[in-house]
């Protein structure tokens, strides 16, 4: 079963079921359930892959009580029974973010267990990093349990290009049988409407990381006795998906704002080689050259939000992703650093 499959309707005339809308922020992640007739802890536990008694102790009811016809039962969201790897458990069904105002990919991936940037725009088939407010999007996948249905409509997410033939999402299946147990009902909203602009929320604590991400490719080191002049020229790190865009962005260089200053760093899960960065005035999406003038390395980043106004970001022009860091080969909290962007 493709990913495709699990989000379309459940076809032959079944009344389609409500999709599974996830609940507060990491390491707190739940769906709400509202008990429907003849249902028990056992079904449930059944149904949400978790021990019964878990489910009675997380909201404080006695084992022995069991269930009210209508009472909204939490039911969290962990190792045991959540996932979100890059490829889901064929049989799972996905759970959803409803996206809301200001919110971006980022913060998105940093509320929801730090799941990978790449992890979502795959399961949501997105080309970009921008999102909608209240469109729908997947942040992980329940594991199957005993009755757990899929979702009845598809991800509500920005638009994204058509996928090409041999992506899980080119042709789904013509239908799927209903399964015997409803599924929480958490009524979905309607279609997503204007697109918002960056969110200011704080990044997760600074952090050391415990393994650099892609070296960057080695570069000249200076001359010893030269204190002064312009360190030498060397070429983009291997992998550097940005250049281009920075280039269409700039007009070849021809187009360009310029900051010196101190940066700091980020952590995240991004993919190799593409790095990404915090900048208070360049918008998001905007792609700047960050420079280390001690050994002239560069990358190319992007923008994903504003720098938090908290007291560690204090005087930073820019925070960069770890794996940019690494590439501009410094393992300082803060650093110096050039930046140069679209005018």
């Amino acid at each position: 079963m493709t990913i495709a499959g699990l989000v379309l309707c459940v076809a032959g005339g079944i009344q389609a079921q409500d999709r599974l809308q996830v609940q507060g922020t990491s390491p707190d992640l739940y769906v709400l359930h509202t008990v429907k007739k003849g249902e028990t802890f056992y079904s449930l536990g059944r149904s949400y892959s978790l021990p019964p008694k878990q489910i009675a102790s997380e909201n404080n009811i006695s084992f022995e009580q069991g269930l009210q016809l209508g009472q909204q039962v939490k039911i969290p969201l962990n190792n045991t029974n959540f996932s979100q790897k890059s490829e889901p458990d064929p049989h799972g069904t996905p759970v959803f973010h409803k996206v809301e105002e200001k919110e971006t990919l980022y913060r998105l991936s940093v509320n929801h267990n730090k799941v990978p940037l790449d992890n979502i725009r795959h399961w949501n088939n997105m080309t970009g990093d921008g999102l909608q407010k209240d469109s729908y999007v997947i942040v992980g996948w329940l594991k199957s349990g005993g009755g757990i249905t899929a979702p009845s409509t598809p991800v509500a997410s920005v638009p994204a290009a058509t996928p090409p033939a041999n992506h899980p999402a080119a042709t789904p299946p013509a239908s799927t049988p209903a399964p015997s147990n409803p599924a929480p009902s958490n009524p979905a909203p309607s279609t997503p409407v204007a697109t918002p602009p960056a969110s200011t929320t704080p990044p997760p604590p600074v952090t050391k990381p415990d393994q650099p991400a892609t070296p960057a490719e080695p570069a000249k080191t200076p001359d010893s006795n030269n204190t002064g002049s312009k360190p030498p020229v060397t070429s983009a790190p291997a992998g550097s998906s940005f250049e281009q865009l920075y280039n269409q962005q700039t007009g070849n260089g021809k187009n360009v704002s310029s900051e010196k200053g101190p940066g700091g760093w980020f952590k995240s899960n991004a993919s190799p080689g593409k790095y990404y960065a915090l900048h208070n005035t360049a918008p998001r999406g905007t792609i700047i050259k960050v420079t280390n003038p001690l050994n002239g390395k560069f990358i190319y980043a992007k923008v994903l939000e504003a720098i938090p106004q908290i007291k560690q970001n204090e005087g930073l022009i820019i925070k960069l992703s770890d794996s940019a860091l690494e590439a501009l080969g410094t393992n300082e909290a803060k650093f110096y650093c050039q930046l140069s962007y679209e005018d």
